[in-house]
């Protein structure tokens, strides 16, 4: 690769997948502090803009692999997607697999976008990082991140107890030379 991971932008038709920035904060509020999507996503709703800053700072910008989902028209960041850190995953990886994560903003619900941008992480992820699959867990009644999952090729393998919560387990097999 000839750019450092920090400058690499994915494009699709409508987003522009990039790193994070601190003066991404007010818009991170403004659709991080909406109950349904930190519900659906679990994780705490931000209850003030220097609280989606320490998000930024703290967890979006030390991962290499996670990206703002930017609208192209409007420049707006409306979601995150990337891939969980090492570590951190929900589900036991195999060897050279990794977890992808994302959300996007209520408004945008229903339009098509996080397909999108998981299939442009899709595309990047095998041409960059050649992970022998990818994989997706989501809350058992997340329905619209299920199908986005399935939408993007990926298969239910299981369901699993994540602490508590009940949670489905998508794979994606991205290296056919191993199957």
């Amino acid at each position: 690769m000839d750019r450092p991971i920090s400058d690499i932008s994915i494009q699709t038709e409508r987003l522009t997948l990039r790193k994070w920035h601190q003066n991404d904060a007010e818009a991170l509020y403004k659709y991080a502090s909406d109950g349904r999507v930190s519900e659906m996503a679990l994780w705490p709703r931000h209850t003030s803009v220097d609280m989606s800053r320490r998000v930024i700072t703290d967890f979006f910008m030390p991962n290499p692999f996670n990206f703002a989902m930017v609208l192209k028209d409007t420049d707006e960041p409306i979601g995150c997607i990337g891939l969980v850190p090492s570590g951190d995953e929900h589900f036991t990886v195999l060897p050279n697999e990794r977890e992808v994560g994302y959300w996007i903003a209520y408004p945008y619900w229903g339009k098509g976008l996080t397909t999108e941008a998981l299939l442009g992480l899709i595309d990047w992820c095998t041409k960059i990082l050649r992970p022998d699959s990818l994989l997706i867990t989501t809350d058992i009644n997340n329905k619209a991140s299920q199908r986005v999952a399935e939408k993007c090729g990926f298969t239910h393998i299981t369901d699993i107890d994540n602490e508590g919560i009940p949670t489905k387990v998508f794979r994606l097999h991205t290296r056919t030379d191993i199957l």
